[in-house]
Parts: structure tokens; sequence; C-alpha cells
């Protein structure tokens, strides 16, 4: 039996800056041939599910692990190598310092030889503009494939693996920037079908540090720009920060995380609705957008993520979900309103009359909030309750014809939404408590 032996590569400077690249060597260094398994990790950029690396590391059947970044420095070595209980026989990082690198043979030749490849954090334009249209996107591509290995990414690496893409050279747009005009300039850089091709993410597009960052109402931007450039149905995959999404070779989708220890764990499957008229409503540039369609635009599917990964969604037929709750999604005027929805078949409309289509009439303060929430309704009608609901849509706490401000005491803090019924309509609004 052959020792394996351990290698730590040091670097000189000025020989990797003539390369272009850095790179960093754990473990054996003799190649092997294994037999990998096809799938996708998609980490929400957060600190790193141990639970999904442990399922990414473990479809390599103990092969080279290659990870690539255009920043940091070698802190996947040991984690992937060690770290997780998984044997693997190496784990090189090459870290893309100039474009060149992604010309170099050996570049490429190592990329081809993994039996499992990650990318790091950091910047999506940058290995968007270091990688498109070079061996090292052949490469890539190969892995998926041909080759049929488990790949996977966070934060920005995550952005890369759909066959849409947001890839921003500056700033990136935000959600108020999104609804507000939905051709606003710094929508111009999405991208399609020319960087990487991956299985059952056709016509979708991810997005990371989700609730975090305050991000579904960029999400749902991107799902109106791309249903309205492709007269099709578009489709979404969010993660909040420290949550993974991991999707194996029959297109079944697993969320991981820590729910309910920590009640933001939680992935989110959204598709434009499949109604025989699914288009935006509004959408023009300088125009708040407006995707109503009875309050039924975008289904949305909220999976809390837990250790073992038991909440699914079915990627071949994006209804067949398990342990999470349907959500409808839509924009009037600019103005997101997430409600929950206990049916989740496509094309279910709540109410499409115009009366319940209306925008928002329930306002909040302060928010965020603790201790005690202000409340003001506009609407038609008396409230006959008000909900508090977590971001899986599952009921807090509610208040049966409350007349005063409504009692915070004992929630967590976190995001939530507060709902309002009359014998008129339903509102939803966001709330925020610290």
């Amino acid at each position: 039996m052959l020792t394996r032996t351990l290698f730590f590569l040091l670097l000189i400077p000025s020989l990797l800056s003539a390369q272009g690249y850095t790179r960093y060597f754990t473990g054996d260094t003799a190649d092997v041939n294994t037999a990998p398994i096809p799938g996708i990790v998609l980490a929400g950029g957060g600190g790193d599910n141990d639970e999904a690396m442990r399922w990414m590391l473990e479809r390599a059947d103990s092969g080279d692990v290659v990870v690539l970044r255009a920043s940091g420095s070698d802190g996947y070595n040991p984690y992937f190598f060690s770290e997780l209980g998984v044997h693997v026989n190496s784990v090189e990082t090459i870290r893309f310092d100039q474009p060149d690198a992604a010309n170099d043979p050996y570049v490429a030749t190592q990329i081809r030889r993994a039996e499992c490849l990650f990318f790091a954090g950091g910047d999506q334009y940058d290995y968007l503009a270091y990688w498109q249209g070079t061996p090292v996107q052949d490469a890539i591509n190969y892995l998926i494939n041909e080759k049929g290995v488990t790949v996977g990414g966070t934060s920005a690496g995550m952005a890369i693996l759909s066959n849409w893409y947001y890839a921003p050279s500056g700033s990136s747009l935000t959600a108020e920037e999104a609804l507000s005009n939905p051709y606003h300039p710094d929508y111009e850089v999405l991208g399609h079908n020319d960087f990487l091709q991956v299985p059952y993410l056709g016509n979708t597009i991810t997005d990371t540090h989700y609730e975090q960052r305050e991000r579904p109402g960029r999400h749902i931007g991107f799902l109106a720009r791309i249903a309205e450039a492709t007269q099709n149905r578009s489709f979404g995959i969010a993660a909040n920060e420290y949550t993974a999404v991991c999707i194996d070779e029959q297109g079944l989708a697993r969320a991981f995380g820590e729910y309910p220890e920590y009640d933001e764990d939680v992935v989110f499957f959204l598709q434009a609705n499949c109604q025989d008229e699914f288009l935006p409503e509004v959408m023009q540039a300088g125009t708040p957008l407006t995707w109503n369609r009875g309050q039924s635009a975008v289904k949305v599917y909220a999976v809390p993520a837990r250790v073992e990964g038991s909440g699914s969604m079915d990627l071949t037929d994006w209804q067949s979900g398990q342990g999470g709750e349907w959500q409808n999604w839509y924009v009037e005027a600019g103005e997101l309103t997430r409600i929950p929805e206990t049916n989740g078949n496509c094309a279910d409309v709540i109410n499409s009359t115009a009366e319940a289509a209306a925008p928002s009439k329930l306002s909040v303060f302060p928010n965020p909030a603790s201790g005690q929430l202000f409340w003001q309704w506009k609407g038609q009608g008396a409230i006959q309750q008000l909900c508090m609901r977590s971001i899986t849509g599952q009921a807090v706490r509610t208040w049966p014809e409350v007349a005063g401000p409504l009692d915070l005491s004992g929630l967590a803090a976190g995001v939530y939404s507060l709902e309002a019924t009359s014998e008129a309509q339903i509102a939803v609004t966001k709330v925020i408590i610290e």
C-alpha cells in the first residue's frame, strides 16, 4: 500500500507573478481516477455549511478537489482535506491574479483532472472577465457536462452557476432601483447562455446573501426581465447566508442549514406563474414595475434549510416540494408583496379582482422595531385579524380585532411579514424585529 504524501507548496512571488496565478496544494501529488457523481452546490455566501460540503466531497469518490478563486488564500485546503472527515486525494487552490492564467495549460489540465470543483466567493465579474471564452471555461463545462463531477460555489461562485447570471463590474443593482425602473442601466449586465452550461438551471438565475442584503426585490426584477426577454417563464434559486442548495444528478435540490436553531436559514425556489398571461402588466423604462397577475405573479417555495437537508424541491417539475411553504410574490407600482399560500399549484390565483390587487394599505412604524409595533390601516373594511409570519410563512403570533400597538415581546430578532385581514382585502408588509 502506498503511503500518502502530504505536500504544501511554498510560493515564490516573482515566479507566481509571471504565471498570473498562485497555487496552494495539499495532499497526494499523484493524480487518481475515481468514479465521481454529478451534482451542483449553491451556497449563500456566509460561512460554509459543513453538511453540504460533505455531500459535495463524498461525491468526489476520494478523488482530487480543485478550488478556483480570484482573491483570498488557501483556507479551503485544510477545510476540504482534513476538517470534514471525508477522504479526498488532494485539494488544490488556484488563485487567478491576472487574466493570462486562464490560458495557462497547467490550469486547464488541473481543472479537467478534478473529481470535484469549487468556486470561492469574491466578485463574479472577475470570474467572468478572467474565464469567459478561455480554456478554463471549456474545462469547467467539460467537468459539468461530460466528466460529470459535482461543482459548487459560494456567493460569487454561486452567482455564476446558472444559465442566466448577474455580474456587474461596479456597484450592484438594489431592490429599490430594480423595482422602480425595470430597465435601469445596471440590468444590462445580465448574461445568458454564454458562460457555464448547468443542468436543470436553464432560464434560471441565482441570488445570494438574500434576506441579509434585501435582495428579493432585485431577484423579482431579474425574473421579470428574463421573462420579457425570452417570452417564457423564468426561474430563480436564492439562498440566505449560511445555507446551501445541493442538486443531485436526478434534479432533486435539497436545502442544508441549521433551521430552526437559526430561523433565517431558508432557501427560496421562485418561478414565474404559468397563467396564460404571465408577463408583467407594466414594464417600461423609468416606470415602476407592476407584475401582479392576481397577486400570483411569482410562485415561491420557501424551504427551511435543516441540518439533514430534508427540505427539497424537484427541479424536473418545480412543483414537487417537501418540507417548505408556498408563497405568492407580486409587485404593484414598484412595491413587492409576499403572501403565504396554501396551494402551490402553478397558476393558482388568490384573487384576481382589482380590489384585491390594489397596493398594500398597511403601514407600520418604527421599522425595525422592538417591544411594540404601531400600525395604520387605510384599506377597505375593518381589520379582523393581524398575523405575524416568519419568512417561511409560518404564523408566529396573531392579534384578532386588535386596536392598539402590537406586543412583540418574545419574538426572536429577524425578518417577518405582518398580514392584515379585513372583509374586503388582505395586505402584507415587511417587519424587522431587532
